[in-house]
């Protein structure tokens, strides 16, 4: 080896710290970067394979109004230096998370380890940011929705702060499209249009065009997953077999169908199927051979045993008339399961409409209806079946109304015995069809049920009947049409109650969306509401306690409270379903929180059923709100990433940037020194020598020696000094940085060296000599270095010794 040292590859590390950037302006909002070891928590730095949580904390101090707000977080050197870790992107409610594998592009979905940047955004982001809104749901005049003219009774939908009103089209037929979605905030159609889009069979996103396989019902009876206020059940039937399908209204998708019985069959053929109910977890339907069908919601799998003995006579079960529909409802009450059946168009003739009733428990007919109960002649029929209750909201009867020639009801009790049936319908137009109601406890107390009607001469109208009562709905006309829509013509099929802002919301042929005072029977419904859930822990994703201090208020925004009236307004707030305070509204229409222990309570809804003089606030442009807020740090946008393996890999940093109503904003930059494994460290050596020759010029610098670990015998006591070379090598892969010697014996050594650095495959040597007094000699030096760019904390690591030792005679007594 010559004298030169072979220099190696430089590698470039980074150092630990936190580089700050310019100060932002007092009035701007602040982004503050941090990071985490999430696999070695509290270690001082990470390491190869370590994976880290990276937080930034905005402090928004924009404007009280809401103005849109952007936190974009590139991951620098990804994926080479840094992997992202799918699925670990958090962002504080009301902000909406997106993913790029550019930098440029992003996207709602999880890109996965190929993310380089992620970002969070809010359109509505308020100043402190310890705050959640919903919009206050506007006064709904009237829709024309897409419905075809045949929109059934409306399925409302609250997600996000929004609420939509979805419907089918009834008796629809294979391929046409059949589902709507209403924007009742905007009063237009639902984002992802057009509008109607096709039911199918298959599981998958809501497609477009007349390209449905599955057909509906004529009386569509809508059942919520009981666990899952997204999914909603309804009767359905494909080329083949009737049965139960699903659609996902948050993911706007058809999550399944299954077939309970194959359609065709003589001399009664299953053409169609009525229904649903919902029975301790159970889906009941019933063919159109009066057969009782059932479905395990959990499992979706038939229920053992059905489908089960006709309860009702059949009806639309003529063969070779496929598109023949049901006619009639379905309800569940004192634990069994009733149908109504219209035998208009049947196999054995036309037959008076009646009632059954199921047993779950037997699998059969229930006691005292082991034949169907008439609830009217021949050649009428019923649409509905209902549940009727006693003065004390008690269910004790099961009802239908008839019409043709005259409307009117007919009840009998949960045994088959005839009992008092409401009169509302005595009377009404001949040739008018009621329809299946909505039962709600109204804002007075008392139990009611809304039927809707038309037909005859009646254009659409509503029919409200008090059990508490025992009377008709006191202030409701009878029946109260509706004049302003659509000039009356509604063609009312049934409605929706909206609990939070107090209106129903009815459907009909028309394809007419509107609402309906249920007080007055008034239209456009005065009455609006929100409902916000506020959960503060969710606002922070570090793992960090401490961060919140308590709940604060909730209050209207963007709605001139003289337009509220407020006394005869409430807000409640729940946890988990269960009442915690009934605020009273202030005169600016805040309500004060903070009496509510965010410790006790980690959780609350607030929601505010507001009675409007007016509607004027709703346009637009402006979009009033009610905001929930509670004392906190700032909140967080959090993503984890995982180091590489790779040894050139010695750092990484991390800087997020954004943008409010306050500016561009950019955080101090986070830096993070890596540190290397094992296989990624320096690996240093030394090697002592001293030389054998008796000439001084063959063991200085460069000299050809011989160079040996020990002198022969007698040698040195000739010479007199001892000369000594230390070779130190970096057989890599790093560079190893801040190298010293230590060698006790020979400060010249120590001082010939100093402090250098030594790059990966390279070797440097060092040379330097002791007039020696005292012979034998023995002299050992180690070295000790870091990597290359670790931080001033970083622990040296020292070589194992190496030894050279000068002999006098003493030397060859002891070889």
């Amino acid at each position: 080896m010559g004298c030169t040292a072979i220099a190696g590859l430089l590698i470039t590390g980074t150092f630990v710290g936190i580089s700050a950037a310019p100060a932002p302006a007092a009035d701007s909002s602040v982004l503050h970067k941090s990071a985490q070891n999430v696999t070695h928590p509290g270690a001082a730095h990470p390491g190869h394979g370590d994976v880290l949580n990276w937080v930034v904390d905005y402090t928004d101090k924009g404007s009280a109004a809401p103005a849109s707000a952007t936190i974009t977080d590139p991951i620098n050197g990804a994926p080479s230096a840094q992997t992202y870790v799918p699925g670990s992107l958090k962002v504080p409610p009301g902000w909406s998370p997106s993913w790029s594998t550019d930098g440029t592009t992003f996207q709602g979905s999880d890109t996965g380890a190929a993310t380089t940047a992620v970002r969070a955004g809010n359109p509505s982001a308020r100043q402190g940011g310890t705050n959640l809104s919903a919009d206050l749901l506007p006064p709904l005049q009237s829709v024309a929705t897409a419905t075809g003219g045949d929109g059934y009774t409306p399925i409302l939908y609250r997600a996000g702060g929004k609420v939509e009103a979805w419907n089918l089209f009834h008796h629809s037929t294979a391929p046409a499209a059949v589902v709507v979605c209403t924007d009742l905030n905007t009063g237009q159609a639902c984002a992802g249009g057009p509008w109607p889009k096709p039911i199918n069979a298959a599981p998958g996103p809501l497609g477009s065009g007349a390209t449905s396989d599955l057909a509906t019902a004529s009386m569509e009876r809508i059942i919520r997953d009981p666990d899952h206020a997204n999914l909603v059940y309804y009767p359905a039937f494909a080329s083949a077999t009737v049965g139960v399908a699903c659609l996902d209204l948050q993911a706007r998708a058809n999550c399944g169908y299954w077939p309970l019985i194959d359609r065709g069959g003589s001399p009664s053929s299953v053409n169609n199927i009525g229904g649903l109910v919902e029975h301790d977890g159970d889906l009941y339907g019933i063919a159109s051979t009066g057969q009782v069908l059932c479905l395990v919601i959990a499992s979706h799998q038939p229920c053992a045993g059905q489908p089960y003995a006709a309860i009702v006579p059949p009806n639309g079960d003529r063969p070779a008339t496929p598109r023949s529909d049901y006619l009639g409802w379905m309800v569940t009450a004192n634990g069994k399961v009733f149908a109504s059946s219209s035998p208009l168009d049947s196999s054995a003739g036309q037959r008076p409409p009646a009632i059954g009733c199921f047993d779950p428990g037997t699998k059969a007919a229930c006691d005292g209806w082991t034949t169907p109960h008439v609830v009217g002649s021949a050649g009428s029929y019923s649409y509905n079946a209902y549940v009727g209750y006693d003065t004390g909201a008690h269910a004790d009867r099961v009802c239908a109304t008839v019409t043709s020639p005259a409307m009117k009801s007919t009840c009998f009790d949960f045994g088959g015995t005839a009992v008092t049936a409401p009169t509302e319908f005595d009377g009404l137009s001949s040739g008018a069809q009621a329809f299946s109601p909505e039962t709600i406890t109204t804002s007075d107390g008392h139990l009611r049920s809304y039927f809707g009607i038309w037909g005859g001469s009646v254009a659409g109208a509503t029919v409200c009947h008090d059990w508490t009562a025992g009377a008709a709905c006191a202030g409701f006309p009878l029946p109260a049409t509706h004049p302003t829509v659509n000039g009356g013509a509604t063609r009312d099929y049934g409605y929706a109650y909206d609990t939070t802002s107090g209106c129903l919301f009815g459907l009909g042929d028309a394809g007419v969306l509107f609402s309906v005072d249920p007080d007055t029977a008034r239209t456009p419904c005065l009455h609006s509401g929100a409902s916000v859930t506020m959960k503060p822990s969710a606002y922070y994703c570090d793992g960090g306690t401490g961060h919140v201090q308590g709940y604060q208020n909730a209050r209207l925004e963007n709605i001139d409270v003289a337009d509220v009236d407020l006394a005869a307004s409430t807000a409640t707030v729940t946890d988990n379903g269960t009442t915690i305070a009934n605020p009273s509204f202030g005169a600016d229409g805040s309500l004060d929180l903070s009496g509510i222990s965010a410790s006790a309570h980690p959780s609350i809804n607030v929601t505010t059923h507001l009675v409007l003089r007016n509607g004027s606030d709703f346009t637009g442009t402006n979009h009033p709100a009610l905001v929930v807020a509670f004392h906190g740090d700032a909140p967080q946008v959090c993503f984890q990433t995982k180091v590489t393996d790779t040894c050139t890999v010695t750092g990484v940093s991390n800087t997020a940037t954004g943008s409010d109503s306050t500016g561009d904003l950019r955080s101090n930059t986070v830096d993070l020194w890596i540190t290397p494994g094992s296989a990624c460290m320096p690996h240093v050596s030394v090697n002592k020598e001293i030389c054998s020759s008796t000439t001084a010029s063959k063991c200085g610098p460069c000299g050809c020696g011989p160079w040996v670990k020990q002198t022969p015998g007698g040698l040195l006591g000739l010479l007199g000094t001892a000369y000594w070379r230390i070779t130190v090598t970096d057989t890599g892969p790093l560079d190893a940085a801040k190298v010293t010697l230590d060698d006790p014996k020979e400060s010249s050594c120590e001082a010939a060296a100093g402090e250098f650095t030594l790059a990966a495959g390279e070797t440097k040597r060092f040379y330097c000599s002791t007039f020696l007094l005292v012979l034998p000699l023995k002299n050992t030096v180690t070295a000790s270095y870091v990597p290359a760019g670790a931080p001033a904390d970083f622990p040296r690591t020292t070589t194992d010794p190496s030894s050279a030792i000068a002999c006098g005679v003493l030397c060859i007594l002891k070889d």
